[in-house]
């Protein structure tokens, strides 16, 4: 048999042995009591955004978060729109980038890994371009780990006019939040992610109004998010097969999320995980990347302890042979890694981790 670890990572991650447990059942798609528990799964999302049903609607997508941006960044604008990208990591690189396979018409202001994007270069890009109506950008970029300000920027795309689509992958359920009252009309999750499902589908909670007037606009047949949701609305139905184990898996999930305390009892642990996490490390005299004041809850970049040399397949080897899997880090200028800690990671877990590393260094001394 393998070795069992769990997943210091933004997702995939360490789920429940009863959420494993829902998988072991073979559902039938076109089955009444699977589609029910689709239509469930829809309201239950919409309530943990805050979104009111009489105003907004949940899709369920096959395939990973990044299938439910492209679907949303390729149906949503139309023809004669202009899409205007704030990149400060990967995940918003890989924004443009499907903007740039779809022949989309977009602006990719790229901007400092460091910083959260600043309000008054979107409020000015906004002005400098009268033709752009769509806005996009990553709420938690884990990328490095930062938690960029929606509070202060989604207003500013508000006051303009303009539709606002959220990467939310790593941050929905894990960092509460009214996301209609802030003015998202799109947002889009995973299910392994902060709900704590398994891997298989992603999922976006639209404004109804602007998902009804998308229609026509997608540029796939397979990721056409306003068909995706009119078959879906009818009866819980899927366009084509959905991951039935994996849609299990989530229901489970929302339950044992419900069973915490909701979002606000999750996200109050993964902040603590976060706090030890940081603060256990930095004794050990690894540091973090960024400032304590743009540290998102849920991932954490930290560099590489002054004088001490080590490959990183070293350590995740070292690492995972006791018990953890971690991620390497995505800077091309520093030596770093990275660790998550959402998903079934508790206090017990950090301080398991900070050990070690304790005795990793120990073994591998500055020079």
């Amino acid at each position: 048999m393998p070795m069992t670890y769990k997943l210091l990572t933004p997702g995939p991650l360490t789920t429940t042995d009863t959420v494993k447990r829902e998988m072991l059942f073979d559902h039938c798609t076109w089955d009444d009591d699977y589609k029910r528990i689709t239509q469930r799964i829809r309201r239950r999302l919409l309530a943990l955004a805050h979104a009111p049903e009489a105003t907004h609607t949940a899709i369920l997508l096959q395939g990973s978060g990044t299938f439910g941006v492209e679907a949303t960044l390729t149906s949503i604008p139309g023809p004669d729109d202009k899409l205007l990208i704030l990149a400060n990591g990967a995940y918003g690189d890989r924004m443009a980038d499907i903007a740039r396979h779809a022949a989309l018409p977009h602006t990719h202001l790229r901007l400092p890994l460091d910083a959260s994007p600043d309000p008054g270069r979107l409020r000015q890009a906004l002005a400098d371009d009268p033709a752009i109506t769509h806005v996009a950008l990553v709420h938690s970029e884990t990328t490095t780990g930062i938690l960029n300000d929606l509070p202060a920027l989604a207003p500013i795309v508000k006051a303009a006019g303009k539709t606002l689509i959220v990467d939310a992958m790593s941050s929905f359920a894990g960092v509460d939040l009214d996301w209609p009252a802030l003015g998202v009309d799109f947002l889009v999750s995973s299910a392994n992610k902060c709900v704590q499902g398994v891997p298989g589908f992603s999922f976006v909670i639209a404004d109804r109004a602007k998902l009804i007037a998308s229609r026509g606009h997608a540029r796939s047949l397979s990721l056409d998010l306003h068909d995706q949701w009119a078959t879906m609305e009818q009866d819980g139905k899927w366009r084509f097969t959905s991951p039935t184990h994996a849609v299990l898996a989530f229901a489970k999930a929302l339950d044992e999320l419900d069973a915490e305390g909701g979002v606000p009892a999750r996200a109050a642990r993964y902040r603590a995980n976060n706090r030890l996490l940081i603060a256990r490390l930095t004794a050990l005299g690894f540091r973090p990347y960024l400032p304590p004041a743009l540290q998102g809850p849920i991932i954490t970049t930290f560099l590489y302890p002054e004088g001490h040399a080590f490959a990183f397949q070293d350590l995740y080897a070292y690492v995972k042979a006791r018990g953890y899997a971690i991620y390497p880090g995505k800077l091309t200028d520093a030596d770093t890694f990275r660790l998550g800690n959402i998903g079934e990671i508790y206090e017990g877990d950090i301080l398991n981790l900070a050990a070690i590393l304790r005795d990793f260094l120990a073994e591998h001394p500055s020079k």
